[in-house]
């Protein structure tokens, strides 16, 4: 790969003209050859804009192309799996937008495409990449924390209106907790090393109608190490501004993300250890998609080793659990 990673982007919405397009145009290493999207006016004043060669309204036809060596998938969520099973075959490496699919038997034959073409499969959890978050996993992984006992996080966006597909439970796969829980429970799992689930109760707030999804949920997960997730999430929030946290509760320490403060116990008092340099210059957000996406390319260029995102299955069956606590009204043992 002489010239560079070559390197197509399925779906120009919001997060790809944020992200994916910006970070791919500009990247060492990598070269953004296309973009598709059914919207081919869309599409073409982005290849424009960036300087993309080639534009495709179809994705099968992109697939047959010859000059290409991965996708990024960010498409709807019902098309996540289809896509990702498409572009497999055609022997390339995919970067696919969370959720990788919206059942656990989508996540295994994802899993067990991307094993028998032999290629990378990345999903999108952005979040993990936060310089901050990278920081507080040294902290937790050093040992210097302690035991993990808890991890409280959530979100409260403020009441917007939207008719997109988003909204449409059919094509998202849920609401707020599909766009803003599963990136939570994902890096609290993640950080706390995977914890096996053994108990979850959620609750939930859905608006009208039979496709409608939920606009508020609350979840608690409880650990067999003991530990305990709890997240409380709102696009329904009636206030002046967003509010988002991350904290986390250990038997040595503390620790919040946005900004990093880490609280540890030294000679029996809590002294504040927060690293000076876990701030990056840019915002969290596109800081973790850029480095998100430098990580793709440098696994497809073989620059450093490539781990199949196994641990998605074990997320997937959260995910299904909290729906159906929430929608029966009862406990979940697993």
């Amino acid at each position: 790969m002489k010239d560079g990673v070559r390197i197509a982007v399925v779906g120009t919405g919001a997060i790809a003209q944020l992200t994916h397009i910006p970070v791919l145009a500009k990247m060492r290493g990598a070269s953004l050859v296309a973009l598709c999207d059914n919207d081919g006016a869309k599409a073409r004043a982005l290849a424009d804009r960036f300087e993309v060669p080639d534009v495709y309204t179809d994705f099968e036809e992109l697939l047959d192309s010859d000059e290409l060596d991965a996708v990024v998938i960010a498409t709807p969520n019902h098309l996540h799996e289809p896509h990702v099973l498409s572009a497999l075959r055609k022997k390339l490496h995919v970067l696919c937008e969370r959720p990788l699919a919206l059942s656990v038997r989508g996540v295994e034959r994802c899993l067990a495409a991307a094993q028998k073409a032999d290629r990378c499969l990345v999903v999108g959890h952005n979040q993990r990449f936060r310089s901050d978050v990278q920081a507080l996993d040294q902290f937790i992984r050093n040992g210097e924390l302690g035991q993990v006992t808890s991890i409280r996080a959530g979100i409260m966006q403020l009441k917007k209106s939207g008719d997109g597909w988003r909204n449409r439970r059919a094509e998202s796969g849920g609401g707020v907790f599909m766009e803003h829980g599963l990136p939570l429970l994902d890096l609290a799992m993640w950080l706390a090393d995977g914890p096996a689930p053994v108990r979850l109760v959620s609750h939930m707030r859905r608006g009208r109608g039979a496709g409608a999804v939920e606009d508020e949920m609350q979840i608690f997960l409880e650990c067999a190490n003991g530990m305990m997730i709890i997240i409380y999430l709102s696009w329904a929030h009636v206030g002046d501004e967003d509010r988002w946290w991350f904290e986390t509760h250990a038997t040595r320490g503390s620790a919040r993300l946005a900004p990093l403060r880490v609280i540890k116990e030294l000679n029996g008092r809590p002294v504040d250890v927060s690293p000076s340099g876990a701030a990056a210059r840019e915002g969290a957000f596109q800081q973790s998609y850029r480095a998100e996406i430098a990580h793709f390319v440098s696994l497809i260029r073989g620059e450093s080793p490539y781990e199949p995102p196994t641990d998605q299955v074990l997320i997937q069956r959260i995910v299904e659990a909290i729906y159906k606590a929430a929608e029966d009204g009862k406990e979940i043992r697993f």
